[in-house]
C-alpha cells in the first residue's frame, strides 16, 4: 500500500490488562511462552506513509509494528500503558527503511523504540520515553535469516524513569552474522534512568543459552555525544 494517512484525536484501547496478567504469569513460570496476541496497529509493507495525532493506550501487545516498510512517518502520536504492561513496546521495527519517529510521548512497559533486524535509515527525534525499557536495538544473532541493521539517529530526547537508556543486545551462541554499524546517539537527557548506556553481546534472558560462545555480530561506528542526567546505578556505561 502507499500514500496511506491515518490521524486524528482518536484514542484506540487495546484493554491489556488481564493479558499482560496472564503473560507475567506464564513467563515466570516456565520462560517459554508462545501467545498469539496481536499488535495494537500493525504496518507491513506500507510506503510513504504518515500516521499523526493518534493515540494508542493499553495495548494486549506491541502498540506499533512497522515491517517491510519504506518511507514511513509517525510524528504526535501518544503511547500510552502503565510500567507493569509486559511486551508493550511502543514502536517496533524490522526490515524497514526510511522510518521517523518524530515528537511522541512514550509510557508503556517495554521497550520505547525497539529496531529489529532489517532496519535501516531510522530517526528517533523528540521523543520522551518513561516508564519503560529505553530505545534499543535488540535480540539480534538469534537467527540465521537476519539482515543487517544501520543507520539510526536518535535526537533530542528525554528518558526519564525507565530500566534502560540506550542500548544494543545480541545473542552469544545463536547463528546470527550480521552487522550493527552507523548508531548515533545525541543530545539525550536521562531522568533516573538505572542503566542509561549499555552495549550487551551477551545478551541471554532466562540462562537459556552458553555464554562461553561470543556473539557473532559485528557492531560498529557508535557514537554517543551530548548524553547527560541522573542514574540509579553506580555505573553510567556498560560494555560487553
Amino acid at each position: 500500500m502507499d500514500h496511506l494517512t491515518i490521524s486524528g484525536n482518536g484514542v484506540f484501547d487495546g484493554q491489556g490488562a488481564a493479558t499482560w496478567k496472564q503473560s507475567s504469569a506464564a513467563w515466570s513460570k516456565n520462560h517459554n511462552v508462545n501467545q498469539k496476541v496481536s499488535q495494537k496497529l500493525g504496518f507491513y509493507f506500507v510506503n510513504n506513509s504518515v500516521v499523526t495525532g493518534i493515540t494508542s493506550k493499553d495495548s494486549k501487545n506491541f502498540h506499533f509494528m512497522i515491517y517491510g516498510c519504506e518511507n514511513i512517518t509517525l510524528d504526535a502520536v501518544k503511547i500510552s500503558a502503565p510500567a507493569d504492561s509486559t511486551n508493550t513496546d511502543g514502536v517496533h521495527l524490522g526490515k524497514s527503511t526510511d522510518v521517523k519517529i518524530l515528537n511522541i510521548d512514550i509510557a508503556t512497559g517495554d521497550d520505547c523504540v525497539s529496531l529489529g533486524d532489517g532496519s535501516r535509515k531510522v530517526l528517533v527525534q523528540n521523543v520522551k520515553c518513561g516508564p519503560g525499557h529505553g530505545i534499543s536495538v535488540r535480540n539480534l544473532g538469534r537467527f540465521t535469516k537476519e539482515d543487517n541493521v544501520e543507520g539510526l539517529i536518535v535526537k533530542n530526547c528525554t528518558i526519564s524513569d525507565t530500566d534502560n537508556g540506550l542500548m544494543i543486545k545480541t545473542w552469544p551462541t545463536g547463528p546470527g552474522t550480521i552487522t550493527i554499524t552507523d548508531m548515533n546517539f545525541e543530545d539525550v537527557t536521562m531522568v533516573s534512568v538505572r542503566n542509561p548506556i549499555i552495549i550487551d553481546q551477551e545478551y541471554c534472558p532466562w540462562n537459556t543459552c552458553n555464554k562461553k560462545i561470543p556473539s557473532k555480530i559485528k557492531i560498529s561506528k557508535v557514537s554517543f555525544k551530548n548524553i547527560h542526567g541522573t542514574t540509579k546505578a553506580d555505573e553510567g556505561v556498560v560494555l560487553i
